[in-house]
């Protein structure tokens, strides 16, 4: 990706924060062992401040859509309060295997870490962190569901580990799902994971509406979500 393609996916900017449509498969801070990162455009979306831009919360490499930047120290430290305090609304898009009979729910399943030498793998675990998640059927068709799943709580890889457990994982997940790993036979066919950060809302602002930004659907998604009945729009960025 070019810097001026990653300026193209930008959803919103204002005098304290950034929200990017941020793209499946990029990590969105350098790992151990470097490689490409959002981190790498950090520079080109300054936009004539003096200081980069930095994360206010995290996406998962392989999880597509709204991503949240500060554009100084104090818009972070006002934005960190938001997501810590759950007042940032988040819905996200997902494709499962299966699904669920009925049309909505809750999943209330505490996660805890798997072990140590997993890193940041997640499972659920009766003595761990409380995690909730309010799920939705939007659509079926030939063994999938798309579901609109908004996480009440922002544990690591809560809603992969919630949809899994609760026998419908989502499409493309080599780690708690049925796809395999990378490497493994067949990963080169296997799909992007299916999970996409929709919406997002921030009421950051206290004499004004919260900000509401929506990401288009991304192309590895397009497919299934149009056999469950999903149909293009047209979506007109804030900037």
């Amino acid at each position: 990706m070019t810097p001026e393609e990653m300026v193209a996916r930008l959803l919103y900017r204002d005098a304290l924060m950034l929200v990017i449509d941020k793209p499946a498969g990029l990590a969105v801070h350098r790992g151990p062992k470097g490689g490409a990162s959002l981190e790498d455009f950090f520079d080109v979306l300054r936009f004539g401040l003096p200081r980069q831009p930095a994360l206010a919360h995290r996406l998962d490499r392989d999880t597509s859509g709204c991503l949240v930047l500060g554009r100084h120290r104090q818009a972070l430290a006002e934005l960190g309060a938001l997501f810590k305090n759950g007042r940032v609304g988040k819905t996200y898009w997902a494709l499962v295997e299966g699904g669920p009979a009925e049309a909505e729910g809750r999943i209330d399943l505490a996660l805890g870490r798997k072990d140590a030498t997993r890193g940041w793998w997640m499972k659920v675990d009766p003595n761990g962190q409380p995690a909730a998640t309010d799920w939705k059927v939007m659509g079926r068709a030939q063994g999938f569901t798309w579901l609109a799943l908004e996480p009440l709580t922002g544990r690591t890889h809560q809603l992969r580990v919630h949809c899994a457990a609760m026998g419908w994982p989502i499409v493309g997940d080599a780690i708690y799902g049925t796809a395999p790993r990378p490497g493994a036979p067949g990963a080169e066919q296997a799909p992007i994971l299916q999970l996409h950060a929709r919406e997002i809302v921030i009421p950051l602002y206290r004499k004004r509406e919260p900000i509401r930004l929506i990401a288009p659907v991304p192309p590895h998604m397009r497919e299934r979500l149009e056999l469950c009945g999903w149909h293009e729009e047209t979506l007109v960025p804030v900037v």
